[in-house]
């Protein structure tokens, strides 16, 4: 742990230091229309589709970056655009452009939600005066929808499902007790701002007769086993609470959005940052799983006398907190995208001690933070509590995604 806060302490001070982070606006305005369009979004990614982590964030990314674009060309172009630029005169009404960019991107993604989709949509335009503002805001956020769904096509979604399957010590296969495969198409996803795929390769997971390897599956077999006597209750919770699908992490954003009284132009801002880049970084963690395979620790539990290194021990009947995913340990997807979304709030808002909390809809308790760092943190150890990652898996992904979130502060969404 001390390695990763040490690499991520370097990244953040080469980023803040040069750079003035934009400032909230002093006051918010009632009814957000970004915040309440992210909320129907996730009523669509989620509630409805049920939408599997690495879809989530491709989908999450386009809505978000066509609001950004449709609420950043009405107040003025003031940051780079990110797809489109439509002309405006300043005029449109926001609220309009904001729901025709999300309904429309939403529709596109989701077809047999369009009879819901229209029907939330013609509710929401119900409250906005007709007349000329409403008409021209419709046009905008049609417009940048249109320009997020070209760029997307033929992205290399949904392609090659299944990662390469090994036999070989170290090497990945699927594991108990669903046996899936899934997600690989992710690693050929085309990013949305990295210029490779592979630009934050890593070392790759240690040696299986390394003292960090031994160090990795002795401390994972004793904590994170579904029967272990060392995990706390509310590690227990902690693990349990960051496996929850639907993620916290967006409730956390709208939060933030609210508690730090930002405009809809700020909130728009912060949203597609946050998205683009968690999308991003997924696409390179696929990207270091498929290239790395490395084998997840049930499979290296089980088979620990298959690994040649004489301090490790095989328990056949070992099994984790948690249901295994369907794709290799090295690097974490989840580590990946926090790293990336802690990374980018404390980027934007240029401090890490900012307190905020979430539910969780699938343990019924509320996780409480006083700090980005402290919540990545737990995330890291979450993930070798419930037994699904290794240490080094988490603190490698977690690099990962906060490179792919300063790469995109550093190039992406920036005041002109």
């Amino acid at each position: 742990m001390g390695r990763m806060k040490r690499a991520l302490a370097l990244i953040m001070a080469a980023v803040l230091a040069p750079l003035a982070v934009p400032a909230a606006a002093a006051a918010a305005p009632a009814g957000n229309s970004v915040i309440t369009w992210n909320l129907n979004a996730q009523t669509a990614i989620w509630d409805v589709a049920r939408e599997n982590p690495w879809v989530q964030s491709r989908s999450f990314a386009m809505v978000q970056g066509a609001v950004y674009d449709a609420v950043n060309a009405i107040a003025g172009k003031p940051y780079q655009p990110f797809i489109a630029a439509p002309r405006t005169t300043g005029r449109e009404s926001t609220d309009a452009a904001v729901a025709a960019a999300s309904y429309r991107v939403l529709t596109a993604l989701y077809p047999a939600q369009s009879d819901r989709l229209k029907a939330q949509y013609d509710g929401y335009l119900a409250g906005i005066p007709d007349g000329r503002a409403e008409r021209g805001g419709v046009t905008v956020g049609e417009q940048t929808a249109a320009a997020m769904l070209a760029s997307r096509a033929g992205d290399g979604a949904f392609g090659v499902e299944e990662f390469p399957v090994g036999t070989a010590p170290g090497q990945w296969r699927p594991t108990p007790p669903t046996f899936a495969n899934s997600g690989a198409w992710s690693a050929d996803l085309k990013a949305f701002v990295l210029p490779r795929n592979d630009i934050f390769r890593t070392a790759g997971p240690p040696a299986l007769t390394s003292a960090a390897y031994t160090r990795d599956l002795n401390e994972i077999k004793a904590i994170g086993g579904a029967t272990s006597t060392l995990r706390t209750a509310d590690q227990t919770d902690a693990a349990r609470w960051w496996h929850d699908r639907k993620l916290g992490q967006w409730e956390i954003n709208r939060q933030l959005a609210e508690t730090q009284r930002l405009s809809v132009l700020q909130s728009a801002r912060l949203l597609a940052m946050v998205n683009v880049a968690a999308s991003d970084a997924n696409t390179a963690c696929f990207n270091e799983k498929r290239h790395w395979g490395f084998w997840r620790p049930v499979t290296a539990v089980q088979l620990a006398d298959t690994d040649g290194n004489p301090d490790t021990t095989a328990d056949p009947s070992w099994m984790p907190l948690l249901i295994t995913p369907g794709s290799p340990d090295y690097t974490s997807g989840h580590a990946c995208a926090t790293g990336s979304n802690m990374t980018i709030l404390r980027l934007f808002f240029g401090r890490d001690d900012i307190a905020f909390h979430a539910t969780s809809e699938a343990t019924g308790t509320t996780r409480y933070y006083t700090s980005f760092s402290g919540a990545l943190e737990e995330l890291i150890n979450a993930r070798v509590w419930g037994g699904i990652h290794f240490r080094s898996a988490d603190t490698a992904g977690a690099v990962v995604g906060a490179k792919t979130s300063v790469y995109l502060y550093l190039n992406e969404f920036r005041r002109r």
